[in-house]
C-alpha cells in the first residue's frame, strides 16, 4: 500500500514499521488497470517506454492480450545461475527487450542473508578459469554473460 513520502520515505518494506507487527499492507490493484494507467502516461507525454519487473510468461502473456503498448522491457534477475532460458526466448519471440539485475548472482543477498559468498558464480571454477585466459576479473566475465 502506497505511503505517502511526508510520512515516510523509503517506504521500507512494511506498512507501519514502527507497529508490534510489523507487516505489508496489501492495496490490490489488477494488472490490467496498472497497465491502462501506464499507456496513459505514454498517451500524455510523460513518459516515452514502458515496461515491466519480475514477472513471467504467464502475467507477460496477459498483459500482451490488452495492451495497446506492449511492454519495451523486462527486468528480471539474471545471471549464469539465473538464466532464465525459457523467459528470454519468449520475450525475444514478443520484441520485449530484457534487463537484468543482480547480474553478479547470489553475491548481491550475501548482506541480506540469503546467501554466502559460496554461491556466487563469481567463484565459479568455469568463471576464474575464462577470467584469467583473457586478463579480465570474473565479474567482467560474468557481466560479459
Amino acid at each position: 500500500k502506497f505511503v505517502p513520502f511526508d510520512t515516510r520515505y523509503p517506504p521500507e518494506w512494511s506498512h507501519d514499521p514502527n507497529s508490534d507487527r510489523p507487516s505489508m499492507v496489501e492495496d490490490p490493484v489488477p494488472m490490467q488497470e496498472t497497465w491502462e494507467a501506464l499507456e496513459e502516461l505514454v498517451a500524455d507525454g510523460l513518459v516515452r517506454n514502458i515496461g515491466v519487473c519480475n514477472v513471467g510468461t504467464t502475467m507477460l502473456r496477459d498483459i500482451l492480450s490488452y495492451a495497446k503498448i506492449k511492454p519495451a522491457v523486462l527486468q528480471v534477475e539474471l545471471h549464469p545461475y539465473n538464466s532464465q532460458q525459457k523467459l528470454v526466448r519468449f520475450c525475444r519471440e514478443k520484441g520485449i527487450a530484457v534487463t537484468g539485475f543482480s547480474n553478479l548472482g547470489a553475491i548481491s543477498y550475501v548482506e541480506l542473508g540469503g546467501a554466502t559468498a559460496h554461491d556466487s558464480c563469481l567463484e565459479e571454477p568455469a568463471v576464474r578459469k575464462i577470467a584469467a585466459a583473457h586478463g579480465r576479473s570474473a565479474a567482467q566475465v560474468v557481466l560479459r554473460w
